[in-house]
């Protein structure tokens, strides 16, 4: 039956009786799928008008990370995302699809404000832990990709290698298994780095540059490098690094331990390159979006 059809009876059903959540639901989802956004989060907005809901609550939040999709406000309808978000867990804290959403808005917020603000990273992987707690996520096979991609950002490499793992186990079509691929690759050239002393060897990975720097006691770490353009540090440059994050790496994989020094820095500010600041235009911005079929 076309949508339309379904549409009209959803519409005499929620006339009839205001109250009923899942018509509105519905009702929301057939106008989303029409393609009318703004119709939709209307709709999910009237229903809220008649009492909370956290399914509403829910939809409305991804459908507000939809809307900000290339408009001129969208760290501003990420933020509402994320209230909306906050809202439903309020009304059942151990319901896991809430805490899963919220996730999802905290990862999406990360990088639209230029992934600076590395709480939201964090307030993501930690919304994902509490989606876990919920039996019922078991069989949401992208919680554990998520929650895996925000380890391997974080560089928690050993709890990325068992999320994309687990994906991979529990659907083989999904491309988790290559995301593990791409993980043990990234840091056995990461662990080659420090073992033969490259000069200047550059890895580029996604969103982020790796390199092999030494302090002024001839100590070497692998910096890790986000938001900045791979060309900006040279061979042979002095590097000065504001409020890095460091971390020893120590775990083992598949009977191969993995053992380095690791420094990242996330945003621009935070790198001083021959004693100056670097210049805006060395920036770059990665967008990731929540994707979503009503």
């Amino acid at each position: 039956m076309a949508m339309g059809y379904y549409k009209d009876h959803l519409s005499k059903a929620v006339k009839l009786n205001p109250s009923l959540g899942d018509a509105w639901l519905c009702l929301g989802n057939c106008i989303w799928k029409k393609g009318d956004l703004t119709s939709a989060k209307n709709c999910f907005n009237l229903a809220l008008s008649k009492g909370p809901n956290k399914k509403i609550l829910c939809q409305l939040s991804m459908l507000e990370r939809r809307m900000s999709q290339g408009a001129d406000n969208q760290a501003e309808m990420i933020e509402e995302s994320i209230h909306h978000a906050k809202e439903a867990i309020t009304l059942d804290v151990k319901d896991g699809n809430s805490w899963y959403n919220l996730g999802n808005a905290c990862l999406t917020s990360f990088f639209v404000t230029g992934t600076w603000d590395h709480s939201k990273l964090l307030q993501s992987l930690k919304a994902y832990q509490n989606s876990e707690k919920d039996e019922r996520m078991k069989s949401n096979l992208d919680l554990y990709f998520n929650c895996a991609t925000v380890n391997k950002y974080l560089e928690n490499y050993d709890r990325a290698l068992a999320g994309f793992e687990a994906a991979a186990l529990k659907d083989p079509s999904l491309n988790a298994s290559q995301e593990v691929e791409k993980t043990v690759n990234l840091i056995d050239k990461l662990e080659n780095l420090l073992r033969l002393v490259l000069p200047l060897e550059i890895i580029e990975i996604l969103w982020a540059s790796y390199y092999l720097v030494c302090d002024s006691n001839q100590s070497c770490f692998v910096l890790s490098v986000y938001g900045i353009r791979s060309d900006t540090i040279k061979e042979g440059d002095q590097l000065t690094l504001l409020e890095p994050h460091f971390r020893q790496v120590d775990f083992s994989w598949k009977g191969k331990c993995y053992k380095f020094k690791s420094i990242r820095v996330d945003f621009l500010e935070q790198v001083v390159v021959n004693g100056k600041a670097l210049p805006p235009q060395q920036a770059i911005r990665t967008s990731i979006y929540a994707q979503h079929k009503p």
